[in-house]
């Protein structure tokens, strides 16, 4: 049975109990986990608190160096974290170990950047003075992080947290607990003070109540759905804590006359289907223009049609199962409700039942066209292994339609014209913008949404802002 980690020991539930951590693709139990509680969480962060101290006392180079250690232990427990991974989650072993990759590329990121923040030297109009700008940590930091990406996500949050001295309590998805609790104990060994890194496992309801609404935790960065985001938001609002929020996406993708259309076809495949679908950050309304719709969708779903769903532990397997029944039945639903109202299944369009499927959550990966601007798959975030396809005149018309969403986290244009490419980053209403590329999220560029895809900024230099407070000393001279 897991435990959680809490001021450099594995704890039990304050309650004694614990909920079982069911694989995917089988539906059977991977492992037991601690139903954690408010009592709970409030012991990791007080252990948070009391490292506070000991995390002032380190120097910046100090903790880019215990950001590196903590890459080498990471690393040399990566197959069988990608398996864990991979048995909680239901991602492809390569894709999990992918994920953990990603993760320690942004520990490596933060790592060189800690010892390179800047305060400055002001000038000041009176006589004999002059000011300072001091960056100094926050505090006792909260990461709550989703089930479809946990690693990485996870990683977008202790990295900088770490990097700018403070400490940092990290609550998991209730359904991936188990990766996300051994490299928080791995992550623990590399030297900081203890308690700087904490675990709690439980309902989000309860254990991330508390870390939300706990005066001692002055900074919360959440990564999830759009509605608990709003909650976040309106609770940290009323305590005046820093709060990033990382939240829903409907991503357009824009394919225009000029395109590279077979790269545009690989990338949209990728783009939709990598994770089965299941992630914040995918291609959801693919937008092509007419003149290249039909040579479009002839390179596009054969690529779709060899996504085989198989058992993700299988190393050659590219899709596995959807992370829960619940996520499955919603895809089912929008996929169908598409269907009765005149799409057509170019591709897929139903459940995978009997023989390997008989038991999990599998899903046919699937392609549509005819869909209604006003299907739920349209208007809903589609979080599933379903991309719907839609002719447009020109690029006008497909902006237009990229930006009827209350969505705005990413977005791509494939085109070889300039002037396009500029109108597209200019006009789509969305956080980030690929031109000719994948939507796919760098540390070293900042990353968030606008509208109901969230408020904020993680990955990059940007993000430690949000993980300092900014601090003017005025000196006289004289």
């Amino acid at each position: 049975m897991a435990k959680m980690w809490i001021a450099g020991e594995w704890q039990d539930s304050a309650s004694g109990d614990t909920y079982d951590v069911i694989n995917p693709a089988t539906g059977e139990l991977v492992e037991s986990a601690p139903k954690g509680t408010r009592e709970d969480a409030r012991r990791a962060i007080d252990a948070a608190e009391a490292a506070l101290g000991a995390m002032a006392e380190s120097t910046a180079e100090q903790r880019g160096q215990w950001l590196d250690k903590m890459i080498e232990l990471v690393q040399a427990h990566k197959p069988e974290l990608a398996r864990t991974l991979t048995m909680e989650q239901g991602k492809p072993v390569g894709e999990a170990a992918n994920e953990i990759d990603h993760f320690l590329h942004g520990l490596h990121f933060y790592a060189g950047l800690a010892s390179k923040v800047r305060g400055s030297y002001v000038p000041l109009p009176a006589k004999g003075t002059y000011g300072m700008v001091m960056k100094q940590p926050i505090g006792v930091c909260g990461g709550i992080v989703p089930w479809n990406f946990p690693i990485t996500l996870m990683g977008t949050k202790v990295g900088p947290a770490i990097a700018a001295g403070n400490t940092i309590v990290v609550k998991p998805a209730s359904t991936t607990p188990l990766t996300t609790l051994k490299i928080c104990a791995l992550l623990s060994e590399a030297g900081l003070p203890k308690g700087a890194i904490n675990c709690i496992t439980g309902p989000g309801g309860v254990v991330g109540e508390e870390l939300v609404e706990n005066p001692k935790v002055r900074r919360i960065a959440f990564t999830g759905e759009s509605a608990t985001g709003r909650h976040i938001g309106e609770v940290c609002g009323r305590m005046l804590k820093r709060v990033t929020l990382e939240l829903g996406g409907s991503d357009p993708m824009i394919v225009c006359d000029d395109a590279d259309l077979d790269r545009a076809a690989s990338m949209a495949s990728v783009g939709r289907y990598y994770n089965n679908g299941q992630a914040c950050l995918a291609v959801k309304r693919l937008f092509v223009f007419d003149s290249v719709f039909e040579a479009f969708m002839d390179k596009l779903a054969p690529r779709v049609k060899r996504l085989k769903p198989a058992d993700p532990l299988k190393p050659d397997t590219r899709t596995g199962p959807m992370h829960n029944r619940t996520q499955r039945d919603e895809i089912q639903a929008q996929v169908e409700d598409a269907l009765g109202r005149g799409a057509q299944a170019v591709v897929g369009g139903q459940r995978l039942e009997g023989g390997d499927f008989a038991r999990g959550n599998w899903f046919a990966p699937t392609l549509l066209t005819s869909v209604p601007d006003d299907a739920r798959i349209v208007v809903e975030e589609s979080f599933g292994p379903a991309l719907p396809v839609f002719r447009v005149k020109d690029l006008d018309e497909a902006i237009e339609k990229a930006n009827h969403t209350e969505y705005g986290l990413g977005s791509s244009i494939w085109t070889r014209n300039l002037s396009h490419a500029y109108k597209a980053a200019d006009k789509i209403q969305a956080g980030n913008v690929w031109i000719n590329s994948l939507h796919y999220g760098y540390d070293e560029m900042p990353f968030g949404g606008v509208k109901a895809s969230g408020i904020g900024r993680e990955h990059g230099p940007e993000a430690l802002e949000y993980y300092f407070e900014t601090k003017g000393v005025v000196i006289a001279v004289s």
